[in-house]
């Protein structure tokens, strides 16, 4: 997927203006938050829960070499074939090789935001292969030729309106507005692919270190059919999805469809070991499991590395009020919301997304309801701090910090400079109290008014309490 996280800003501004986006965000926010509270008011002891999962995944990001290589040692012993990619060319070459030995024409594919990370749909096109998206949010995206917009709900910016169109066209037929119909619609048209097709590719939300399994969480049973019924069955995914046991997993499976869309389960479960046995009906003859680097192990040991302990479920984005008004599409790459303001950066280059630590209010949401517990707000600081020392932001942003660093060191000056703000911001209020317009911080102004300050400092105000003593009444 190409990268447009440069673009931040603009296509932010854009996106405040799209009606129907503003609509569909406006819906996903009652269900995926409501969801979530609701989900979480079920678990006694969520938050013993969510601090075990936390530890559990620090202790395979600080022994992720020992698991991964039991993990291709208990996958091969079950016929499964474990490929090592550094970065995301070497990823593709894997793919199409399989392809090319095995004579695939057409491949079924599940949900994997991996091999969007590594644009594998257009190296397997550029190869000649058909690719179909089987999840119906991605399958719907596919046909209108975007990327997802969320991790979990890929098209959750999309209208029905919107979505009849693009069937009608795709599938020659009279547009439908029941949801249900356009369902099966969808379904009619997938079924033949998902019997015919000669490979199929999944992701793995986990990859089961004690027995070589990997396991793929769905709410439509698309991954089954994906993964049992072509010959060849490829699985992409990242190093960090290793972990130790299934113990482990029915802990972690607990905290994910929760924190995700506010579900006490997900519908489907899929788990796959090797491949098919003699006696088997079911499965692959051929397994291939390709681990993923491609810029993860550089976080191993940063200061960066609790990012890992990330299990993909979209709380932090459901919850952002940046991505609740915005969408997706804004933060320009595969990731949105606050993960993707973290792990864009990483993996793309801090020159080539430095607006998206900054999209961020800071009001901390994301790090409470984050099932795992990454501080997601302390990362995107750092990612900040990273952007000043190197020079990559704006001239008149870095000289208006030092400027307030020197004068915050300074109590004097600070309370002298205070005043004089105060004072100049009630004269600009005029007589409506309402700042329309600031120097130099006009992006605070293009869109709102902001309210006058009353002419004195707190500290002043404060003074004044309780017959002007200033002392602190307890």
């Amino acid at each position: 997927m190409q990268v447009h996280s440069m673009h931040f800003k603009h296509t932010a501004s854009a996106k405040l203006n799209d009606a129907v986006l503003q609509n569909a965000m406006k819906k996903a926010k009652g269900k995926f938050v409501d969801g979530r509270a609701k989900g979480v008011a079920e678990v006694d002891n969520w938050e013993a829960i969510r601090t075990h999962a936390a530890a559990l995944r620090d202790r395979v990001i600080a022994n992720l070499d020992a698991y991964l290589i039991e993990f291709e040692a208990n996958a091969t012993r079950r016929g499964a074939t474990v490929h090592w990619a550094e970065n995301a060319e070497q990823a593709n070459a894997i793919v199409v090789e399989i392809a090319r030995k095995h004579d695939v024409k057409t491949v079924t594919k599940s949900k994997s935001m991996v091999t969007e990370e590594i644009a594998l749909n257009d190296a397997l096109a550029a190869a000649g292969i058909s690719v179909l998206e089987t999840d119906l949010g991605e399958y719907i995206l596919q046909l209108a030729h975007e990327p997802p917009s969320h991790i979990v709900a890929p098209a959750v910016h999309k209208s029905k309106e919107q979505v009849a169109e693009l069937f009608a066209k795709a599938h020659g037929k009279p547009p439908l507005t029941d949801i249900p119909a356009m369902t099966r619609e969808a379904r009619e048209q997938l079924r033949e692919r998902f019997l015919n097709a000669d490979m199929g590719i999944s992701g793995a939300n986990f990859v089961i270190a004690e027995t070589g399994t990997t396991l793929t969480v769905t709410n439509e049973g698309n991954a089954d059919l994906v993964t049992t019924i072509p010959k060849v069955h490829v699985v992409v995914t990242g190093i960090e999805k290793v972990i130790p046991t299934l113990e482990d997993f029915a802990t972690l499976i607990r905290l994910l469809p929760r924190s995700a869309v506010g579900q006490s389960i997900a519908n489907y479960l899929t788990l796959t070991t090797g491949v098919k046995a003699p006696d088997e009906t079911d499965g692959p003859e051929h397994m291939h499991i390709v681990l993923v680097d491609a810029g993860r192990t550089k976080l191993v040991g940063s200061d960066m590395r609790e990012m890992l302990r990330c299990i993909r479920c979209g709380a932090c984005m459901n919850h952002c009020p940046v991505y609740q008004n915005i969408g997706g599409h804004a933060y320009g790459w595969v990731y949105p919301g606050p993960m993707g303001s973290v792990l864009t950066p990483t993996y793309v280059g801090i020159e080539n997304a430095g607006d998206l630590p900054n999209a961020a209010t800071f009001c901390g949401e994301c790090q409470v309801v984050c099932p795992v517990k990454i501080p997601l707000p302390d990362l995107m600081r750092k990612w900040r701090e990273r952007q000043f020392d190197q020079k990559l932001r704006p001239f008149s942003e870095r000289a208006a910090i030092t400027f307030w660093s020197f004068l915050v060191v300074r109590p004097t000056l600070y309370a002298w400079a205070a005043k004089v703000g105060a004072r100049v911001g009630k004269w600009m209020g005029g007589r409506d109290r309402l700042i329309h317009s600031l120097p130099g911080l006009d992006g605070w102004t293009q869109g709102r008014d902001m309210p006058a300050p009353e002419g004195r400092t707190f500290r002043e105000m404060y003074a004044n309490r309780g017959g002007g003593t200033g002392a602190h009444h307890g």
